[in-house]
């Protein structure tokens, strides 16, 4: 697929974009997807798969800066981090089969849905910045389920993991909202190699975007840790409410376009 001319107006664009992005990684422990991908399709003119293949790149180096950022105040969880990964790798290729065979409307209303419900909760639930993440048999099986589910609304609806990991591992695991980040970024690494190299292949990776927005949203990603890490829990909780309104939105205006075509 081809790409923009890729001008100053166009390294701008990407350097912007991911000083954005990064920010909003290490704030909420997410890729940033949901600011790349409608930025780049609405600014630069991508096309959407190629816009996709691009964030997900990009979200490597990001996701990596985000875990050592996190890392250095103990708030990562490695082994259900990692545990989360294996179940999102498999997870995903069931959402790419189910794709095919699935209403998007119905899928899309249904995760709006499920944001609204997590929002809702967000302000009932407060976590407690001492919760950890043990490593049980129960927790073990829950942390598989949760990385299917994970995989699957990826592979079917493209969202990144941690709109739907951060909130879960506070939620139902009752993870402070500092380790629910820190792994969330670390499940993502793996997640994102594989589908980025899959993506070259495809031919779906602009690299050179992909460079400028991963390299300029590692210069904020670690101020959006340090904003985390001092924000008071409830401070923290609101302002992950309002960015998940900012993504159901989007989700609604593209199940809403797509009934009306």
């Amino acid at each position: 697929m081809s790409s923009p001319a890729r001008g100053t107006k166009y390294v701008l664009i990407c350097i912007g974009v991911g000083l954005m992005a990064g920010l909003l990684s290490g704030l909420f422990g997410v890729g940033g997807g949901t600011v790349i991908v409608p930025l780049l399709v609405l600014i630069l003119g991508f096309d959407q798969r190629l816009a996709a293949g691009t964030s997900l790149g990009a979200i490597v180096p990001t996701a990596t800066i985000g875990v050592i950022s996190y890392a250095m105040s103990g708030s990562v969880a490695w082994i259900p981090a990692l545990i989360l990964a294996a179940g999102a790798v498999v997870g995903a290729q069931v959402g790419t089969w189910l794709l095919a065979r699935l209403s998007q409307q119905i899928l899309r209303w249904g995760f709006v849905g499920f944001l609204v419900i997590v929002i809702v909760m967000l302000f009932v639930v407060i976590p407690s910045r001492d919760a950890g993440l043990p490593v049980t048999v129960g927790s073990t099986l829950g942390l598989i389920a949760l990385g299917l589910v994970t995989g699957v609304l990826a592979g079917l609806l493209g969202v990144g993991g941690g709109v739907v990991v951060v909130p879960a591992l506070i939620l139902l695991f009752g993870t402070s909202d500092l380790l629910a980040k820190g792994t969330s970024l670390l499940m993502m690494i793996p997640t994102a190699v594989s589908g980025t190299i899959g993506n070259i292949r495809r031919g779906n990776v602009d690299l050179v975007a992909a460079a400028l927005v991963g390299v300029s949203a590692c210069t904020t990603t670690t101020l959006g840790a340090l904003i985390a890490v001092h924000l008071d829990p409830f401070a923290a909780n609101v302002l992950f409410a309002v960015y998940l309104v900012f993504i159901a939105a989007q989700m609604a205006v593209k199940a809403w376009r797509s009934r009306r075509a």
